[in-house]
């Protein structure tokens, strides 16, 4: 069978029904890179890229790299296959499973070269286009640049179809920050709570101030280095974190059923 049908068959298989979205962290280092994370309905799916020699391979730091392991390989054509064999009459662009209410953000950490990253990054998506442009297909996996993002001022020049991960201490004027897809932040910035017993009061309401903002700007929070156990998922769910970052996909989507 071949990895492409391997997946559509997991998809097919899968059962939509985790309400609270789930952040893949390093999707690319667990057993089954995408799969995994489509089976339990992740609505935001990460891999760190580097640009080597023209391609963008995906690996966790430099000593990693391997020449096939490229975001195209991993990520962009396993996804423009499943939304070539989810087409239908209702649906000519096809969606990534066949319950159209799902899709998710395929977040792409550039570790260097953003600029240039970026540049490759468009004409690796061209050839699939319709499946990563919501102006194209409503239900288009939606691609989000984080890491070493271009200079903030640029933001506006990159596709509509290309959005950004902001930061709570960047200042967006009003045709930018249309242009960000979420806020992400470091979880230590805000508590040293290590997930275990109850969340400190004073920690809770620093973090719900942080997430009345976002939200304010109509905007989904993410926090990086979150503790990752069921205890501290269902309280940052709790007190509204749109996206969970966690390395227990499957856990942290039974845990918030």
């Amino acid at each position: 069978m071949t990895r492409f049908a391997f997946i559509f068959l997991m998809v097919c298989f899968s059962q939509w029904s985790v309400a609270q979205k789930i952040h893949a962290h390093n999707d690319y280092e667990k057993p089954e890179p995408l799969v995994a994370a489509i089976r339990n309905q992740a609505g935001s799916i990460e891999a760190d890229v580097f640009l080597v020699d023209g391609k963008l391979i995906v690996a966790h730091d430099k000593s990693q790299i391997q020449p096939g392991r490229t975001l195209d390989s991993l990520y962009l054509k396993p996804i423009a296959a499943l939304f070539g064999q989810n087409k239908s009459r209702q649906s000519a662009s096809g969606s990534v499973s066949s319950d159209r209410k799902y899709t998710f953000q395929l977040l792409i950490d550039l570790k260097e070269n953003g600029v240039e990253a970026i540049e490759q990054l468009q004409k690796a998506v061209a050839p699939y286009r319709t499946c990563f442009d919501r102006a194209m297909n409503p239900v288009a996996i939606q691609l989000v640049v984080s890491g070493n993002r271009p200079p903030i001022a640029n933001w506006v020049d990159y596709p509509t179809y290309i959005l950004f991960d902001g930061r709570p201490s960047e200042l967006y004027d009003d045709e930018t920050i249309k242009h960000v897809a979420l806020f992400s932040d470091t979880f230590q910035t805000y508590s040293r709570w290590n997930g275990e017993g109850e969340m400190p009061e004073k920690d809770r309401e620093t973090l719900k101030r942080f997430i009345k903002r976002a939200h304010g700007q109509n905007k989904p929070i993410r926090f990086w280095a979150s503790p990752d156990n069921p205890n501290a998922w269902k309280q940052l769910a709790k007190i509204g974190v749109d996206f969970i970052n966690t390395d227990k996909v499957e856990e942290c989507a039974k845990a918030l059923k």
